[in-house]
């Protein structure tokens, strides 16, 4: 895997090296980048997800309520990662910063938590664990995407993505299959110690492989240009209609799947008394396929429908979402375990339609200054929203619904009840499509202007070195 450099260490501004993505690099490299990035998403997924498939042994062990266990699978957890996810994207987007090793270190520490959360006695004691693991996981994904697009052509962007994405079904997949065999054969905190340790080695691995772009553009280091202030970067996010439906959408979808990834698995143990092995296996297996086949399918309708008309990035996950709501219903209405399985297998594939062409039409909609940034701010609502609200108000509602239908309906009612509102994210993914097209022209040619400006920079500067 080859990185090729150029001779001369006079470089051009940074706008034209960053318009000539994965110019600088091989496509060995390039896959190298992007496979090292998977492996650390779904060890991201992996660690955050395998508390959702341990939550049931948790609750009996440490006593909890199904409030608390919405809590510390959720909102606690949230408010953590949102705390730091802007700061730390803030961090990347400086031109000085080896964003290489800002996720390397970041993997490492999310790793040791989660280990930790092993050795939790008490509901505080969890809790604190898993805020080191939010803060740890919030300095993956804005980094990596920002690198990606750093790294990997424009015209491959999506599908880099799409690919990138990968590794969030197939951590889910991973953390519930392992999670729920590993509890039935050592229990719950060896499983977390287990998942926990190979982590500290991938980011040792990452630090070792991989090159930040930035290292390579002398020139760009020796002039980086001052950090765009926050309030900039919010303006820039709001004045975007396409980015404000987009993070609505996503943050609507976000509530709906975690709060149907968390229950949905403690409805298979309560309602159809599967094993937690059972339970964690059959949905990480639909769940790593149908979520895999979606996001591949999502990256290519996305490169395919959005090079002819820049709306269709959002077309395949309107579909995908209203195509939801029947198959969610049935599933959770029907008292036969197999035939609820086999109704998940296309959700699982339609909730993931969207990767690839969202976060591809995200990094086209602000300005490459600020694109860890924008990721990190969309990631702070959704996950504020998604994460933090979706298995509490899942289980705040089963706890209303408890007192008349008992234990075990409350949680079906709730999940059949939540398959309705899939029309929300599908909508605001439709308003977005409505205003993309427009949004991306007019910054692309705000992006050419840049440059244009920044080449003859440039090349003035070279001719007074000539005659100098």
């Amino acid at each position: 895997m080859s990185i090729k450099t150029a001779a001369n260490t006079s470089e051009p501004p940074a706008s034209a090296t960053d318009s000539a993505a994965g110019a600088g690099f091989s496509p060995g490299y390039q896959r190298l980048l992007v496979g090292v990035l998977v492996l650390v998403l779904i060890l991201n997924v992996l660690d955050r997800q395998i508390i959702n498939v341990l939550a049931e042994p948790i609750k009996r062990d440490l006593g909890l309520s199904d409030t608390q266990l919405g809590l510390v699978t959720g909102l606690f957890f949230a408010i953590f990662y949102n705390s730091v996810s802007i700061p730390l994207g803030r961090i990347a987007d400086n031109l000085r910063t080896n964003r290489v090793h800002l996720i390397s270190v970041c993997l490492a520490f999310w790793s040791g938590m989660t280990a930790l959360c092993g050795t939790a006695q008490t509901f505080w004691h969890l809790v604190l664990a898993r805020i080191g693991v939010a803060t740890g996981e919030a300095g993956c994904v804005p980094p990596a995407h920002s690198l990606i697009a750093d790294t990997v052509p424009k015209a491959k962007l999506a599908m880099a993505l799409a690919i990138f994405g990968l590794g969030s079904p197939i951590g889910a997949f991973l953390g519930k299959s392992i999670g729920g065999v590993l509890n039935d054969l050592y229990g719950w905190r060896a499983a977390f110690f287990i998942v926990g340790v190979p982590g500290v080695l991938v980011a040792l691995l990452m630090w070792l492989l991989l090159r930040d772009p930035r290292r390579m553009r002398t020139a760009e280091l020796s002039r980086a240009e001052p950090k765009v202030p926050l309030r900039e970067v919010i303006a820039e996010i709001r004045g975007s209609k396409a980015f404000v439906n987009i993070i609505l959408a996503v943050a609507t979808a976000a509530l709906l799947g975690a709060g149907g990834s968390v229950w949905g698995m403690i409805h298979f143990l309560r309602n159809h008394e599967l094993s937690t092995t059972q339970a964690g296996l059959w949905l990480g297996v639909i769940g790593g396929i149908g979520g895999s086949l979606g996001t591949w399918i999502g990256g290519v309708l996305a490169d395919r429908w959005g090079q002819k008309n820049p709306r269709h990035y959002m077309t395949p996950q309107t579909i995908g979402l209203l195509c939801n709501i029947p198959f969610l219903f049935f599933a959770w209405y029907t008292h036969n375990w197999v035939l609820a399985i086999a109704l998940l297998i296309l959700p699982d594939l339609f909730d993931d339609l969207y990767y690839g062409g969202t976060f591809a039409s995200v990094q086209g909609l602000v300005s490459r200054r600020v694109r860890a940034t924008a990721t990190a701010s969309m990631l702070f609502v959704t996950t504020l929203l998604g994460t933090g609200l979706g298995a509490l108000s899942f289980g705040f509602a089963s706890d209303l619904l408890k007192p008349y239908v008992g234990d075990k309906e409350s949680v079906r009612l709730v999940l059949m009840g939540s398959s309705f509102l899939y029309v929300v994210p599908a909508y605001f993914f439709w308003r977005a499509g409505c205003f993309l097209k427009e949004e991306l022209d007019r910054r692309a040619a705000i992006e050419a202007s840049t440059l244009d400006t920044g080449k003859a920079e440039f090349n003035a500067r070279l001719q007074q070195e000539d005659g100098d």
